[in-house]
């Protein structure tokens, strides 16, 4: 049986600049079946999960949902569940988790402050502290948005949990279904496609020495698209694995091209030409769909600059 993700690896559809875009993340424990829409068509109370996305609305703050790896028979709800937050900005990357037996309790966050980077208020209203655990394995497996996340995420998600990962969750949505199995890992913010157990291992132990795999890499959330792409062209061009030290600094031009700067912590500056192309032939960006042409990000040129060429930001 052909799917989305069948056409998108026979094609070589490139993965860079195709993650989700968030700065902070926030994941809310829910067991049971999710919708396509699960904030609203989940056990969760829909009230709740419309209250939730007008509170996160233009903040920079992502919710999702998440459940452990497994069966997802209906047991109503549960008695505690946990929650994290993660912001993915460099020079102020962390994870923070919490337990609450309300989840309306994620009603007195303050979405700006989090989407800032500040996570006082997640602590300060759930009692939450940085997380100490392994890193955040997140998993779509969500069919009821595309059937290749439940045929394709829910086996890898079992398989990581089967084997030890403490940090192992189901996820309700990532994007890009034809990549799958797709994966995000925290605290970092990396989104992975096409992913396989023994790849997602070699990614967390990469994160827990705070290395980042390029390898499978759709790119860091915490960009907008085009600098995704950028970002991971420089690390590959530096040989740049370390975690938390590029930056996209700047970003001028529109679609169909840019011109990005990235910057090292150590002071070294790269200008990434990336123009919007199109992939062909048509394919189906979703199980189900028209075929369609989905926009990629391919780098033209990486250069680095010298300092009395480094532009200063507006």
């Amino acid at each position: 049986m052909s799917t989305c993700t069948t056409a998108s690896r026979h094609l070589d559809e490139p993965l860079a600049g195709t993650a989700a875009t968030a700065r902070t993340w926030l994941l809310l424990e829910q067991p049971g079946p999710w919708g396509a829409k699960a904030l609203t068509s989940s056990h969760l109370d829909p009230a709740l999960g419309r209250a939730l996305e007008a509170a996160a609305a233009d903040t920079g703050v992502r919710i999702a949902l998440i459940r452990r790896p497994g069966p997802h028979a209906d047991f109503g709800p549960p008695a505690e569940r946990r929650v994290y937050a993660a912001h993915t900005a460099p020079g102020n990357v962390w994870l923070h988790g919490a337990t609450t037996c309300d989840p309306e309790q994620l009603l007195a966050l303050d979405f700006t402050a989090l989407g800032k980077g500040d996570p006082h208020t997640f602590d300060a209203s759930l009692g939450g502290g940085p997380h100490t655990g392994d890193p955040l394995a997140l998993v779509c497996t969500n069919g009821k948005r595309d059937r290749c996340c439940a045929l394709l995420g829910r086996p890898l998600a079992a398989e990581l949990a089967a084997s030890g990962v403490d940090g192992a969750w189901e996820v309700t949505h990532l994007g890009g279904h034809r990549f799958s199995p797709t994966l995000l890992v925290l605290p970092y913010g990396y989104a992975y496609g096409r992913a396989e157990a023994h790849a997602v291992k070699e990614i967390l132990q990469g994160v827990r020495e705070g290395r980042v795999v390029t390898e499978g890499c759709r790119g860091n959330s915490a960009w907008e698209r085009p600098g995704q792409a950028a970002e991971l062209a420089v690390r590959t061009a530096a040989r740049e694995h370390t975690a938390d030290v590029l930056s996209v600094v700047r970003t001028d031009g529109s679609a169909p091209r840019w011109e990005v700067t990235v910057a090292h912590a150590d002071g070294r500056v790269w200008r990434v030409v990336v123009a919007q192309g199109t992939s062909l032939p048509p394919r189906p960006e979703s199980c189900g769909s028209p075929l369609g042409s989905p926009a990629r990000m391919d780098v033209v040129a990486v250069r680095e600059l010298v300092p009395a060429a480094v532009p200063m930001p507006c």
